[in-house]
């Protein structure tokens, strides 16, 4: 198979990469405050993202270049469409690990991430009320990304923007949140199991409580009881996805498996704050322990994706 086949087959998937290292990037600022270290490897790991980013939107860009039916071909697939908007969002979480190094450059990351989000925002809701062949089985956790993914911009964009900007996009993620979460559980109860490929993006139900309920401390600027609340459920969500460990362990590997880390880092941050909030050390000691668990499962999932990239597994026709 030649460059130019492998790159018509470049998925949009990809960038599910760069919203786990950014995480954990993040994950690893919040400990290293926590730990009053001197070090600090968030900044390597936020290198790391930024490069992956880069180098992902370069392949991304030469693809809608030289294949433009195949961008079209993902843009137009039940599934594929909702992980257009993992580029938002890697813009999104960027500009959250950048406030502190550099507020400028972390301001135009969330303007362009925030106002093209909210663009991928409108027209994929328009695509799924327009479409008549939509079904409940294509229904996946990855329908999350475009809409709920809103309810990350208040993370940064408190600091960029008036509020009422903030709660804007808040109050879109929330809400579509809540309605997809019932119909997520309805498809999961009623429906055939989801495909193994996709099995991994259940971690996501876990991310959009911990995202709420950090935005919401943004948006206070204190703790709350709603905040609250989305943490606990973002605690308890995580337990019976952790406890089918052997399942996730039997997969096969796809690029879906990047959908652990950014959840999973997500919980992590909204720990460390929670320790923050309430000055209890379970939940920093919890925070600590999980990003160990993230750093471990981050490092793994990178070396396999270097070498299902070198073993020509990924970025062929499926």
């Amino acid at each position: 198979m030649n460059h130019s086949t492998r790159l018509q087959w470049f998925p949009v998937s990809f960038f599910s990469m760069v919203m786990g290292l950014t995480g954990l990037a993040i994950a690893w600022q919040k400990a290293e405050n926590a730990l009053n270290w001197q070090v600090h490897p968030s900044t390597a790991l936020l290198g790391l993202a930024v490069l992956s980013f880069v180098t992902l939107l370069l392949f991304y860009g030469a693809k809608l270049v030289r294949h433009p039916s195949a961008v079209s071909q993902e843009f137009n697939h039940p599934v594929k469409l909702s992980f257009f908007p993992t580029i938002t969002i890697s813009l999104l979480l960027l500009s959250v690990a950048l406030l502190p190094l550099n507020r400028s450059l972390s301001f135009w990351l969330w303007v362009v991430g925030a106002s093209s989000h909210l663009l991928f925002t409108i027209r994929i809701i328009s695509i799924w009320i327009q479409r008549n062949n939509l079904e409940i089985a294509q229904l996946n956790p990855a329908w999350f990304i475009p809409v709920v993914g809103n309810i990350i911009v208040p993370l940064a964009g408190i600091e960029h923007a008036p509020p009422e900007i903030s709660w804007f996009f808040f109050s879109i993620g929330l809400v579509f949140w809540i309605v997809l979460f019932a119909i997520m559980l309805y498809r999961l109860i009623f429906q055939p199991a989801l495909p193994g490929k996709l099995v991994p993006t259940l971690f996501i139900l876990i991310a959009p409580p911990p995202a709420g309920f950090l935005s919401l401390l943004k948006l206070h600027g204190t703790g709350s009881e709603a905040g609250t609340i989305l943490y606990w459920l973002a605690l308890f969500l995580f337990i019976p996805l952790a406890a089918q460990l052997k399942l996730f362990l039997k997969l096969k590997f796809f690029l879906s498996w990047w959908a652990y880390t950014f959840p999973l880092a997500a919980l992590t941050i909204a720990s460390f704050a929670m320790g923050r909030e309430t000055g209890l050390a379970a939940f920093t000691v919890g925070a600590l322990v999980l990003c160990g668990l993230l750093s471990l499962l981050a490092a793994g999932i990178l070396i396999r994706t270097i070498v299902a990239a070198t073993r020509r597994e990924i970025c062929v026709e499926e």
